[in-house]
């Protein structure tokens, strides 16, 4: 199992796969002339404006339930692992591939909301509705739709819950299984409560967790404010191979480095575009805007602020490419990746016997658990793209308990094998959802361009898609209708 999942990995994330995600991104940074940069101001404005419906969600709900599918493990394990794999150069490589991804989570978010539905009395989207109603091919949908059930019900879930059980044995010393069981109950409890009720945890949860764990950087970072240029100095040396101890790791740098910040800030996977669908605003390009101000805020703030508390404290050993490679750097004999944040804080605070450990695995219990209940939201949404009336609610029903089982199973199985089986289902997704915003990126284009004008005209842009050539987006025609 081990060397199919390997093989079938090293397929999906080869070279194509990490420089193609990288142009992609400039592509549609270009083509939108760097919007992440030019409505900064827009981002965050927007976040707080506009009211929830009985049919969806605020845009901070829905850039929280976004973000709580990309805050998790990836900002604290999966930024370990690449400075285990890449060196500190694979950081950089993580704040580019952030950069650029802010203008891809624009263009699947937009699209996410001009081609959204509504369905059973609250909106559904997400890349099977848009591939379907801009390509006019259902069975490229169906693709992405199973392809994301398998990913981020099944493959998924496992290295979340995996991130949490050897956290808090690391802390408390509580066995997996235990942790196991307290993760699904709770799960279960917020998941059979619907969309709402997640929406309503993750807007709690996730601004507070995250808050918490930057301001614990920021005190580590003002401890070694002295350290700052050395530190940033050795991420951009091994960036580009001009460090004696890292040098000739620039590949491994860029692959993991773009491999977890994709992992992280689900720029260009496809899964931000659902929670996206689901915010009741009057126009698609404001919660494209919001959605692309919470790459930012996934990899700029939250997996830097890892990166920069394991470097300060030097609580990393680097292997050449992999677990198997070469060994350069071992500043934690027998340590795993999983461990160096632990270790990073308990480093800065030692008066605090085990602070780190526990502080970290508190972190990493609400991040990861709030991933989980993201994935169950697009789970659902692509069972209700497939599936309709009682065949809709049946599988629902037994989207549930697989949901549950799989991350059980995480909790308890070996760390090496969790994190591949969820490079293999972001793979999967990451894939057809590129491909699909390649093709169907010009309504999105259209749709910035429109609402940019309507803002230098002083208007509260409103979106009316047949005016503006979109075709199939039929959501909004009604919309409009009921609004006048």
């Amino acid at each position: 199992m081990d060397s199919i999942v390997t093989w079938l990995n090293d397929l999906l994330w080869g070279p194509v796969m990490i420089y193609g995600i990288l142009v992609v991104g400039l592509l549609f940074s270009i083509l939108t002339k760097f919007v992440q940069v030019r409505r900064i101001k827009d981002m965050i404005v927007l976040m707080f404006t506009g009211e929830k419906s009985e049919a969806g969600v605020s845009s901070f709900q829905a850039m929280s339930m976004a973000l709580s599918g990309r805050v998790g493990t990836g900002n604290i394990v999966g930024t370990a692992t690449a400075i285990a794999f890449g060196g500190p150069g694979a950081v950089f490589w993580m704040w580019i591939t952030a950069f650029i991804g802010a203008s891809t989570a624009y263009i699947e978010s937009t699209l996410a909301q001009i081609y959204k539905e509504k369905k059973n009395g609250v909106y559904r989207g997400g890349p099977a509705f848009y591939i379907e109603k801009g390509t006019g091919q259902r069975w490229f949908g169906v693709v992405f739709a199973i392809s994301a059930i398998l990913a981020v019900a099944i493959l998924m879930p496992g290295v979340q819950s995996n991130a949490i059980s050897s956290a808090v044995n690391n802390a408390f010393n509580i066995e997996p299984w235990i942790t196991g069981v307290i993760v699904i109950a709770i799960l279960a409890f917020i998941i059979l409560g619907g969309v709402k009720r997640i929406a309503n945890a993750a807007q709690i949860i996730v601004p507070f967790m995250a808050v918490a764990y930057i301001l614990l950087a920021a005190i580590v970072i003002i401890m070694n404010i002295s350290q700052v240029p050395e530190v940033l100095g050795l991420i951009i040396r091994s960036a580009f191979n001009a460090d004696a101890t890292f040098g000739g790791m620039i590949g491994a740098a860029i692959a993991w480095g773009v491999k977890r910040a994709v992992y992280s800030n689900e720029a260009g996977q496809g899964t931000g575009p659902h929670s996206a669908a689901a915010a009741e605003v009057s126009h698609p390009a404001k919660q494209g805007l919001v959605q692309a101000a919470s790459i930012y805020i996934d990899t700029l703030l939250v997996c830097s602020a890892t990166a920069l508390m394991i470097l300060f404290m030097g609580t990393y050993n680097t292997n050449v490419g992999s677990a198997e490679g070469e060994l350069i750097v071992e500043n934690v004999a027998g340590a795993t990746y999983s461990e160096f944040t632990q270790l990073a804080v308990n480093a800065a605070f030692p008066a605090f016997n085990n602070f780190g450990s526990a502080f970290v695995a508190i972190a990493l219990f609400f991040f990861a658990f709030t991933t989980i209940m993201a994935y169950y939201y697009i789970a659902e949404t692509n069972v209700a793209y497939l599936f309709s009336g009682n065949t809709e609610g049946i599988v629902t029903w037994i989207l549930k308990f697989v949901l549950i089982i799989s991350t059980f199973y995480g909790a308890v199985r070996t760390s090496d094998l969790a994190w591949k089986f969820g490079d293999l289902g972001l793979g999967l997704m990451v894939w057809v959802n590129i491909i699909a915003i390649l093709i169907l990126m010009k309504p999105a284009l259209v749709a910035l361009k429109d609402y940019e004008q309507q803002v230098k005209e002083g208007k509260d842009p409103i979106f009316e898609p047949k005016k503006l050539g979109i075709k199939n987006a039929d959501f909004w025609d009604s919309y409009n209708k009921e609004k006048k």
